[in-house]
C-alpha cells in the first residue's frame, strides 16, 4: 500500500537531526513553537534544489538529502551564525520508501553533525524539487554580511575551489581520468562541506563574508560590491587541489576554481589591523584558509597575473542568463 503524506513524515522525518531542548513543539502539529535565546538575533536562510538544475537525475539520494542541507548550511556559515532548526518542503513524484530512507539519512547524519533539529515542513507530489529553510542565531550585532569591508582589506578563501564544478563535470560524464581523482571530485559535488565552524570563528575578524556558491569571481565580486569597493585576486594563489590539478592541469584548475560553483566554500575579507590576531587565533594549515587578493576601492573583481589583469567571459552561475 502507498505510503499517505502523514505515515510519510511519521516513518522519515519525525525523528531526524538532532534532539534540542529549545524545541517546544516540532514535527506534527500546525507549526513549530522554538526558543530563541535572549540576546541573540534568528538568522533564516531559504535554498531550493530542483532535479536537473541543481543535481542531475539519478543523483544518489543520501546526497541530494546532504546537499538540501549543507547549502544553507554555508548560507548561515557565511553569517557566522549557529544552526539550530530546520523545515523540508519535499516534493516528490511518487513515494518511493527507498529513495526516501536513503534521503533521509544523508539529510539527518549531516543535522546530527551540526546539531539541526527537523522541526517542521510539508511534503506534495510533483517534479523532485526539495527546499529547505534554516533558522539559527547568532549574538545581536555580531553577524557577518556581505557588507562592511572597505578598501585595502585582506581577502581569503576557504579550502579548494573548482573541486565541485569538475565532480558535477565527472557525474555528467564530461570529464575523465585517474578514478582515484574522479572518486575524490565526486565527492566534492555530491557531499560538500560547510564552513559552520569557521564562520564562527571569524566573528570580531572577518569585516565581511560571502559562501561561495556561485563561482569565486563571482561571489568575491558580490561581497565587493556590496562592501561599495572591487575586488582583485591573485592568478597564481588560488588555491587548487591535487586532484583538480591531475584531471585538468593547472591552467584549466585555475579558470574553474574562479568560475565553478557548489563549492560552498566562504570567502571572507580582514582589516591589516586584524591579520595578526585572525593568523594566531586561526592558524591556517588548521583552519585551512588561503590569502588570495585583497579589495580595493576601483569597482568590479578581477583577477592579475604577473600585474596584469586578466580576462574572463564567464564569472559565475547565474539561473536566468
Amino acid at each position: 500500500m502507498p505510503l499517505s503524506e502523514f505515515a510519510l513524515i511519521e516513518r522519515y522525518f519525525r525523528a531526524c537531526g538532532a534532539e534540542r531542548a529549545d524545541v517546544t513543539l516540532g514535527v506534527g502539529d500546525d507549526a513549530a513553537l522554538l526558543q530563541v535565546a535572549p540576546g541573540c538575533e534568528l538568522v533564516a536562510a531559504t535554498d531550493t534544489l530542483v532535479a536537473g538544475v541543481h543535481f542531475p537525475a539519478g543523483s544518489p539520494a543520501d546526497s541530494i538529502g546532504h546537499r538540501a542541507l549543507a547549502v544553507n548550511l554555508s548560507d548561515l556559515a557565511a553569517m557566522g551564525a549557529r544552526p539550530a532548526w530546520a523545515l523540508l518542503a519535499l516534493t516528490l513524484p511518487e513515494a518511493d520508501e527507498a529513495w526516501l530512507g536513503a534521503f533521509a539519512r544523508g539529510l539527518g547524519e549531516l543535522a546530527l553533525t551540526h546539531g539541526v533539529a527537523l522541526v517542521g515542513g510539508d511534503t506534495t507530489r510533483g517534479p523532485l524539487t526539495i527546499t529547505v529553510q534554516l533558522l539559527g542565531s547568532v549574538p545581536a550585532g555580531r553577524a557577518l554580511t556581505r557588507a562592511g569591508a572597505r578598501a585595502g582589506d585582506v581577502l581569503f578563501v576557504s579550502g579548494t575551489c573548482g573541486d565541485a564544478a569538475a565532480g558535477l563535470a565527472i557525474e555528467q560524464r564530461r570529464l575523465t581520468g585517474a578514478a582515484e581523482a574522479r572518486n575524490w571530485l565526486r565527492g566534492r559535488f555530491l557531499y560538500p562541506t560547510p564552513r559552520v565552524a569557521l564562520g564562527e570563528q571569524l566573528r570580531g575578524l572577518a569585516s565581511a563574508c560571502v559562501d561561495v556558491s556561485d563561482g569565486l569571481l563571482a561571489d568575491a565580486g558580490r561581497l565587493a560590491g556590496a562592501s561599495h569597493v572591487g575586488a582583485e585576486l591573485a592568478w597564481s594563489e588560488l588555491p587548487l587541489s591535487e586532484p583538480l590539478v591531475t584531471l585538468l592541469g593547472e591552467r584549466r584548475a585555475r579558470e574553474l576554481a574562479l568560475s565553478g560553483g557548489d563549492d560552498y566554500e566562504l570567502c571572507f575579507a580582514v582589516p591589516p589591523e586584524r591579520l595578526a590576531r585572525l593568523l594566531a587565533q586561526l592558524p591556517p594549515p588548521q583552519w585551512r584558509y588561503t590569502r588570495i587578493g585583497a579589495l580595493r576601492a576601483a569597482p568590479g573583481a578581477v583577477v592579475v597575473r604577473d600585474g596584469t589583469v586578466m580576462e574572463f567571459s564567464h564569472s559565475g552561475y547565474e539561473h536566468f542568463r
